[in-house]
């Protein structure tokens, strides 16, 4: 298991009933134990406050940096606004590599490479939902690892020549001298970032229909070029 920082959130009373259905995507009660160490980071259950990160009451059907009165880093509030929303297939992503679906975050975070840990702290979080009945008692099915952890994708040794040919298209919206407005830069991107955001889109779990649809059409040689491109790009 991979924990960079410890993530833990404050147990609250009164959840004993429904820890049957909770039990189906995985163990609740080791779930509060697996976040007994971030206190200091995330708060769910009652009077639960937002302080380092957001509380995580309501998670579940929740876009993406969508919690008023919490300030969130651009890159989540930028894909809440494209449509991501939390559920057990995106939690799951998400706790497995933040970075997988979301560029920039904050959230000081390695994931979790064990997929019983991660059921197991979702079984957790849902006892906080809003409705918690009408959450899909079915595992989630994304898998971040076959975008971020596949060595022979990040072994490829992209060729810069052929990402400037390729790169065209992404010039057409985010600007070569890194400049901001209103799209992300990708100019000097660390490569390994690089291809876990666009193969993140070729599988649908970062939800932009115009990426998913650009991603969608290039080989994993093609992105490895486009990487090695942007990341020396002056």
């Amino acid at each position: 298991m991979r924990r960079f920082f410890p993530l833990s959130f404050v147990l609250a009373a009164g959840v004993a009933a429904t820890a049957g259905w909770a039990d189906q995507i995985g163990n609740a009660d080791t779930g509060a134990v697996l976040f007994g160490d971030c206190s200091g980071c995330h708060e769910v259950g009652a009077g639960a406050q937002n302080g380092i990160g957001p509380h995580l009451n309501g998670l579940f059907g929740r876009p993406a940096g969508g919690l008023d009165g919490y300030f969130y880093s651009s890159g989540l509030a930028r894909m809440g606004g494209e449509g991501l929303v939390w559920d057990l297939t995106t939690l799951n992503a998400y706790i497995e590599n933040p970075r997988a679906l979301v560029s920039g975050t904050r959230m000081s975070f390695g994931g979790w490479e064990d997929p019983q840990e991660r059921a197991d702290v979702l079984a957790y979080l849902r006892r906080y939902s809003d409705d918690p009945a009408n959450i899909p008692e079915a595992a989630p099915t994304a898998r971040v690892s076959e975008v971020d952890l596949a060595p022979d994708i990040l072994a490829i040794q992209g060729d810069p020549a052929y990402g400037e040919y390729l790169a065209s298209d992404c010039k057409t919206c985010h600007q070569q001298d890194g400049s901001d407005a209103g799209i992300p830069s990708i100019t000097r991107w660390p490569v390994e970032d690089f291809v876990v955001a666009m193969h993140a889109y070729k599988q649908k779990l970062r939800p932009h229909p115009v990426m998913q649809m650009q991603a969608g059409r290039l080989s994993d040689e093609e992105i490895a070029a486009l990487a090695a491109y942007f990341k020396d790009l002056e």
